[in-house]
């Protein structure tokens, strides 16, 4: 499968302060994007996203490693002609109406004249904010200006589009019409690679997901790859009037739920029937994908508190 992102021990240091200090924003990161995928790049703040991301799209240096768009090096500027980018904090020129500045950027990305209106009357359908074309965008919202933004990365019909934190700002309709957004864009063939910190919709629309805490890669796989197979815990519910092993969870007159090791289930049920009882519910307990970014941070802060005690 082709590769729409690869990174070879891509690394960036920045130096501040008179004393040019090193700062490690990402540390040998090997990573593989394929081609026609929606990608979920997550991690806590800090942790390198961003400073992948701008790398990636030309916006700063690598001090180290390699990285490739459909093969093209990063550092030849012809790698990012079938890319479509909103970084996390956009920049807007208010003065220009939503089609101004849509008509602005497909300019700029060399879209023939004669697409320009019917594709830029087209996105600010799919995005919402059709009504809103001849609005200059120092009117705008946070989330109507996450939609421009989101509209300006498709503006040019790119063949991978990145986008930095797409959900920021947006209520619960705008979060929904970004989800659809991108997973129309993976029906036809474009690869979507995105940062996000809500991580419900990152587990709903991503074919991958990478998790990078400290500058490192931590995981990557499917979602299901990455939450395990494995069901440790079971909520079962019952109507029975005893006690029962395990933790209660709630219990409403002779109607009690309680969750146990799953290795527990089939011996509790017999015991219930056995007793007269009623099985009403048997509910596994799956992980979800902020139980295990959580997981990967505590592992990040062990391994760095046991480096300071080594250096002490």
């Amino acid at each position: 499968m082709t590769s729409a992102i690869r990174t070879e021990s891509l690394a960036k240091t920045y130096y501040t302060g008179f004393f040019r200090k090193a700062f490690v924003g990402l540390q040998g990161l090997t990573l593989d994007v394929p081609e026609g995928t929606s990608f979920g790049f997550v991690g806590p703040n800090g942790a390198g996203k961003t400073t992948t991301i701008k790398t990636l799209m030309g916006l700063q240096t690598p001090t180290g490693g390699n990285a490739f768009i459909y093969g093209v090096p990063i550092s030849d500027p012809e790698s990012r002609r079938r890319v479509g980018f909103m970084p996390e904090r956009p920049y807007f020129y208010e003065h220009l109406t939503a089609g101004e500045f849509l008509d602005f950027y497909a300019r700029l990305t060399e879209v023939p004249s004669h697409e320009r209106g019917p594709r830029i009357t087209s996105l600010l359908e799919r995005v919402g904010m059709a009504p809103y074309r001849n609005v200059a965008l120092g009117k705008f919202s946070k989330g109507m200006l996450q939609r421009a933004g989101i509209a300006q990365a498709l503006v040019n019909d790119p063949a991978l589009v990145v986008l930095d934190e797409p959900m920021s700002g947006l209520d619960p309709i705008g979060r929904a019409l970004v989800r659809d957004i991108i997973l129309d864009e993976r029906k036809r063939g474009k690869t979507v690679f995105f940062s996000s910190h809500i991580l419900s919709d990152v587990e709903a629309i991503c074919d991958r997901v990478a998790i990078v805490v400290g500058g490192q890669l931590r995981g990557v796989g499917t979602v299901a790859e990455l939450l395990g197979q494995t069901i440790d815990q079971v909520d079962c519910t019952f109507l029975y009037g005893a006690d029962l092993p395990g933790t209660l969870i709630r219990r409403e007159g002779a109607r009690v739920t309680v969750r146990v090791q799953a290795a527990m289930v089939d011996g509790l049920i017999d015991t219930v029937r056995a007793a007269g009882g009623k099985v009403l519910e048997i509910a596994p307990q799956t992980r979800h994908l902020e139980e295990v970014l959580l997981t990967e941070i505590e592992r990040a802060k062990t391994v760095q508190e046991a480096r300071l005690g080594v250096l002490a």
